[in-house]
Parts: C-alpha cells; sequence; structure tokens
C-alpha cells in the first residue's frame, strides 16, 4: 500500500492506492495518529486507487472517526469503487462516515 499525502488549508488529504489489509493498515493507522496529534483534525481518506480493503482497514478507519470525534474533528472517505463501498455497507459503516464521490466533493464537507 502507499500514501500520499496532501494538505488543502487545514484538510489534510491521505491518497490511498493498493490494498488495505492486516499487513498495510498499520501504517495508516500511525499516519492517522501522527496528523491528530500534530492537531490536523480534518481528514479525507481518498479510496479512488484502493484494490482491496479488510476487516482491519476498517478497524483503522474506524479508530480515526472515534479520535476525531473527541477533538471535534471530521473524516471524509471520498472517491470508494461501488466493491468498497459495498464493504462499508455490509458492515454498517455508512451510517457513521461521510461518504464523498469526488475529492472536490469531500472537500466541500468543511
Amino acid at each position: 500500500m502507499q500514501i500520499l499525502e496532501d494538505q488543502i488549508k487545514d484538510v489534510y488529504i491521505f491518497k490511498i492506492s493498493g490494498r488495505l489489509n492486516s499487513n498495510s493498515a498499520p501504517k495508516l493507522e500511525k499516519k492517522f495518529e501522527q496528523t491528530i496529534e500534530s492537531g490536523l483534525n480534518y481528514m479525507i481518506l481518498d479510496l479512488e486507487k484502493i484494490e482491496y480493503l479488510s476487516s482491519a482497514g476498517l478497524r483503522v478507519i474506524l479508530g480515526a472517526i472515534k479520535k476525531l470525534n473527541r477533538t471535534s474533528g471530521k473524516l471524509v472517505i471520498c472517491s470508494a469503487s461501488d466493491n468498497v463501498k459495498e464493504v462499508f455497507q455490509i458492515a454498517g459503516f455508512n451510517s457513521i462516515l461521510s461518504i464523498a464521490p469526488t475529492l472536490d466533493d469531500a472537500i466541500k464537507n468543511f
């Protein structure tokens, strides 16, 4: 998995490619923690190039949402494929996630 990072004003963007699974999830978790600790509480997770999302990836995303909620922050998911959206739906994440169709739409959430 690769993570490209960008920032637009006070919104931090993670663009992920590859597989978000038990091997790669700790890397994303560490990036989330470092970003939150640095005081950046508005994040976008761009999943346009994600090939696979496992339960370990879901756990990391859920953990970030919980931490951001405690700091009045927000995480928006964008550009997810239909397969990835289905994983979120099956896991029941639709009720706790903000999902935008594109990166531009995600930025408008802030």
